[in-house]
């Protein structure tokens, strides 16, 4: 009896208007998913910091760029790439970038990549994590889930990973809120 009566009260609709469903979306409409280009493509950062303790990032094209003997014919003896620290598992600069233009990226078949297509050089190694960003488990975003709703931005790889040091830092966990008291024995 109680089922019958939870039935027909769902057909009778919300008794507040403001929630009930929208209209349904047609499946073939679909908004853009578009994945951020983050800023720090193509910068390395430098040991000088801006007001808020953030490194200042250099242009690798710069130095790398189509005026680099130039750049760096002006500062003989200068130390080079200091600065860069690689912690990224056995791998060396020339396992992901174009040893005759640093500027470009390279997969391991050798096949060039603008450092707009980092995410694909990513996805050669990192194929769990690429799945699950394709799949929405990994990566983060903002905007809408159901796309059929409106616009979704995804983050990049490099937007929450360091490309030459990827692994977070080790984290001290935080204690967990103490929201209880000891009971008081009343009965005393």
């Amino acid at each position: 009896m109680s089922t019958l009566l939870v039935l027909l009260g769902c057909q009778a609709g919300f008794a507040d208007p403001s929630r009930e469903f929208g209209a349904p979306v047609l499946e073939g409409e679909r908004f853009p998913t578009e994945v951020h280009t983050p800023t720090t493509l193509g910068v390395v950062d430098t040991p000088v910091t801006d007001v808020h303790g953030t490194p200042v990032g250099v242009a690798c094209a710069t130095c790398h760029g189509p005026d680099a003997a130039t750049a760096w014919a002006s500062r003989p003896g200068e130390p080079f790439h200091t600065g860069v620290e690689l912690h990224h598992g056995p791998i060396t600069c020339a396992s992901c970038h174009d040893p005759d233009d640093r500027t470009k990226l390279r997969l391991a078949d050798g096949t060039g990549l603008d450092l707009a297509d980092a995410m694909t050089l990513c996805a050669q190694c990192h194929g769990p994590q690429f799945r699950d960003y394709t799949h929405g488990s990994h990566g983060g975003m903002a905007g809408y889930w159901d796309t059929r709703r409106g616009p979704r931005t995804r983050n990049h790889c490099v937007d929450c990973h360091a490309p030459h040091a990827p692994a977070y830092a080790p984290v001290v966990p935080a204690a967990p809120a103490n929201d209880r008291t000891p009971l008081e024995d009343s009965h005393g």
